[in-house]
């Protein structure tokens, strides 16, 4: 069981990489969006996230650029000023997801 899981997890993180590799070229969004794809593969490595905490905090980072890959496509690629300010709370709420989860004392058991 905890193959799968570990499975699970590498496919769901190799995913999100791809994803913010992607996002690399959409300015200060992406990058902050990497910087907090690599904490989270940080405290994978670590153990300091569960496999359970990894797939909650990867499933909230695609929700989040699904949604401004909508925005984007309702305004030529680009995003309101509006739009970056709602984008930037909602990174703001997932990174403090992201310490957390990391410093809630939960580990993962190797």
């Amino acid at each position: 069981m905890t193959r799968v899981l570990t499975l699970t997890i590498a496919a769901v993180v190799a995913a999100a990489v791809a994803t913010a590799a992607d996002a690399g070229t959409a300015g200060r969004i992406g990058r902050r969006e990497w910087r907090q794809q690599q904490r989270i593969a940080q405290g994978v490595r670590s153990g300091q996230l569960t496999p359970r905490e990894t797939i909650r905090l990867e499933r909230r980072q695609v929700g989040l650029n699904r949604e401004i890959g909508t925005m984007r496509r309702w305004n030529d690629g680009r995003l309101t000023p509006g739009e970056r300010a709602l984008v930037n709370r909602q990174q703001d709420r997932l990174s403090r997801g992201i310490y957390r989860l990391k410093h809630n004392g939960a580990v993962r058991h190797r």
